[in-house]
C-alpha cells in the first residue's frame, strides 16, 4: 500500500515542476526582445537622424510642437474646472435654475453651457445627468452642444489662437450657440420618446468626492490629450506631407473648402479646448471654413457619436448626429458671411 501510494504521488508532483520552467523561459524572453530592440535602434540610428533631419520632418515637427505647446495649458485648466464642476456641482442645480417651459428652456441651457469649462468629453455625461433628474431632453441636448464651444476657457484659446482675428471669437460664440438651441427646439418639435433611452447612472456614484474628481480628471486627461495628439499630428501631416496644390485646389472653392473642413473635424475628433490652434495653422483654408470646423467639432465627431450612442442609445445618436452636422455647416456659412 506504501509504494502504491507513493508512485502517484511522485506521477503528480512531475507536472508541477513544469511552471517555474515555463516562466523561467517567459523571463528570459523578455530582456532578449529589449536587448534586440535596442541593437535596432542603435543600428538604424544614422538612418533615423537623416529622416528627422529632413525639411519635410523638421517642418511637421515645428507644426505639432506648435499645436501641442499652445494648446496643452488650455487643455489641463480645462479638464480640472469641467471635473470641479461635473463632482462638486449637483446637477439639481441646473433643473432649478431652468424655466419651466421647454421653449424657455432651451436658450437658457445652451447659455448655461458657459459655466462648464470643458471639453465635449464632460458635456456628455452632464446632459445625461440633467435628463435623469429630470430636466427636458431638448433644453439638455441644447445644453450639451454648447457647453463645449461657448465656454471661457475654449473662446480664450481661440482668442489666443487667432490673435489677429478676434471677429473668430465672436463668430464661434455666436454660430455654436445659434446650432445649438435650433437642434433643442428641433428635437422638441420633432422628438420622440422612444428615441431617447434614459441615461444610466455614471459609473462614480457611491465615491467620495475626491476619487469622483481625480477619477474624472483622469479620464478626460487620457481622452482630451490623446486627440490633441492625434489632431496636432493630422495638421502637421497636413501642413508638411500634402501637397500644397492639393490644399490649395480644396480651399479656393469656397464649398468644398467647408465641407471639407467640417468632415476633418468628425474625422479628427478634437478635443474643444486645443482645435483652434490646429484651425490657425490651417492657413490656406477662408476664415469661414475654419469656423465651419470649431462649431462641428465639438458638437458631432467620432468621439462625440460612440458618447452620445452609449449615453443616450444608438437610436438618438443615429438621427441627432447627421441633423447636428448639417445645422452646424449651414449656421457656420451664414455667420461666417455676416462677421468674417
Amino acid at each position: 500500500m506504501t509504494a502504491t501510494e507513493a508512485a502517484p504521488t511522485r506521477t503528480e508532483d512531475r507536472p508541477a515542476e513544469e511552471p517555474p520552467s515555463q516562466g523561467q523561459g517567459g523571463q528570459f524572453s523578455s530582456p532578449l526582445v529589449v536587448t534586440v530592440l535596442l541593437i535596432v535602434a542603435i543600428g538604424l540610428q544614422g538612418p533615423v537622424r537623416r529622416a528627422l533631419s529632413a525639411p519635410v520632418m523638421q517642418s511637421w515637427m515645428t507644426v505639432f510642437v506648435a499645436v501641442v505647446v499652445q494648446a496643452l495649458p488650455f487643455l489641463v485648466l480645462g479638464v480640472l474646472l469641467s471635473a470641479a464642476i461635473a463632482v462638486f456641482v449637483p446637477p439639481a442645480f441646473f433643473a432649478r435654475a431652468l424655466p419651466d417651459r421647454p421653449a424657455l428652456a432651451v436658450p437658457a441651457a445652451a447659455m448655461a453651457g458657459v459655466v462648464l469649462p470643458g471639453c465635449e468629453c464632460a458635456s456628455v455625461p452632464v446632459a445625461g445627468a440633467l435628463v435623469r433628474r429630470g430636466v427636458a431632453p431638448a433644453a439638455a441636448l441644447a445644453f450639451l452642444l454648447s457647453a463645449p464651444a461657448i465656454n471661457p476657457i475654449v473662446l480664450t484659446a481661440t482668442a489666443v489662437a487667432f490673435p489677429n482675428d478676434p471677429r473668430m471669437v465672436l463668430a464661434r460664440f455666436g454660430a455654436s450657440l445659434l446650432v445649438a438651441c435650433a437642434m433643442g427646439w428641433l428635437w422638441q418639435r420633432l422628438g420622440r420618446a422612444d428615441w431617447l433611452r434614459p441615461p444610466a447612472r455614471p459609473s462614480s456614484e457611491g465615491l467620495g468626492k475626491g476619487a469622483a474628481f481625480w477619477g474624472s480628471v483622469r479620464h478626460d486627461v487620457m481622452h482630451a490629450g490623446g486627440f490633441l495628439v492625434v489632431g496636432a499630428m493630422a495638421a502637421a501631416t497636413l501642413k508638411a506631407v500634402v501637397p500644397a496644390s492639393w490644399l490649395h485646389a480644396a480651399s479656393v472653392n469656397p464649398v468644398v473648402s467647408v465641407l471639407a473642413l467640417a468632415v476633418l473635424a468628425v474625422l479628427l475628433s478634437i478635443c474643444s479646448e486645443a482645435d483652434a490652434f490646429v484651425a490657425s495653422s490651417l492657413t490656406q483654408f477662408s476664415l469661414t471654413a475654419r469656423l465651419a470646423f470649431l462649431v462641428v467639432g465639438p458638437m458631432i465627431d467620432l468621439k462625440l457619436f460612440a458618447m452620445q450612442a452609449g449615453t443616450f442609445g444608438r437610436a438618438f445618436a443615429l438621427r441627432f448626429a447627421p441633423v447636428t452636422f448639417a445645422v452646424a455647416v449651414l449656421t457656420s456659412v451664414l455667420v461666417g458671411a455676416v462677421l468674417l
